[in-house]
């Protein structure tokens, strides 16, 4: 729950929070540069730039939670058909499949991110299409565990013995049976989202300025740690709430959907 109560405060800042400031995140104001956090109007000081830490902090925070979501949704697309597939037709396809799934694990992923995000134009919805790309793994693996588990179950063989299709058993019989893994396993994607656009646009190959996100504020922020460390303290703790809250919620709901755990 308190997991909870911060993701959707942080949601609500990041919507709302941009209309409660006075300024927007491109505002510059030389005169008031490196303006410490409560100073007039300046709710978390300003920027080198003079730009408002807060405004830029809000519009960061919907370009790095969309980032994450968008990437968690597509991963889960992609993790789930994979590993439905290869734990329901097992043999020869479900071998390929997992070896396919094996070879993209056998790559650190923030390697491989870096490695494709320094060959293509940056952009959020890039960034997005890279990150699912690189995290969809885990989901296949668990999903797939969990269909073979399933596969000899009565329901799903009486569905066979009706003479219905794999692709219908896959949708209407097997699916919703791995939904809660399937759940829980993207929303701790979503936090991995968050630290992976963290990484890359921290090292300057994520989301680019002008365009704020949490990475590339702590980019900006590390040559003025000794005389505005707030710069990086901020958006800093805003990445360790945001990724610390989505964790407790994937434990909060592995312990609310698993039927098998003490209550």
């Amino acid at each position: 729950m308190f997991g909870l109560a911060a993701i959707l405060l942080i949601v609500f800042l990041s919507v709302v929070g941009p209309s409660l400031i006075n300024y927007d995140q491109l505002h510059i104001d030389i005169g008031a540069r490196f303006s410490p956090p409560l100073t007039g109007d300046h709710w978390l000081g300003t920027d080198p730039l003079g730009r408002d830490v807060a405004a830029r902090l809000f519009i960061a925070g919907r370009v790095s939670l969309a980032v994450a979501f968008s990437a968690m949704l597509m991963s889960a697309v992609i993790g789930s058909s994979v590993g439905i597939i290869a734990g329901e037709y097992g043999g020869r396809v479900g071998a390929v499949l997992m070896r396919v799934v094996d070879a993209f694990l056998c790559f650190p992923s923030i390697f491989l991110l870096l490695t494709l995000a320094a060959f293509i134009q940056p952009s959020p919805i890039v960034i997005t299409v890279l990150i699912a790309a690189t995290s969809w793994m885990e989901i296949s693996r668990i999903v797939a565990s969990e269909v073979r588990s399933l596969r000899t179950r009565e329901f799903v063989l009486a569905a066979r013995m009706a003479g219905l299709s794999g692709s219908w058993i896959m949708i209407h019989e097997l699916l919703p049976n791995v939904i809660g893994p399937i759940i829980v396993a993207a929303t701790l994607t979503v936090a991995r989202a968050i630290l992976s656009e963290a990484y890359i646009s921290f090292l300057g190959y994520g989301i680019q300025p002008p365009a704020p996100s949490w990475g590339n504020m702590l980019n900006g922020a590390q040559q003025y740690l000794s005389i505005a460390p707030s710069l990086a303290i901020i958006p800093g703790l805003i990445i360790t709430i945001a990724v610390t809250s989505f964790n407790f919620i994937g434990d909060g709901l592995r312990d609310a959907l698993d039927a098998r755990s003490e209550r």
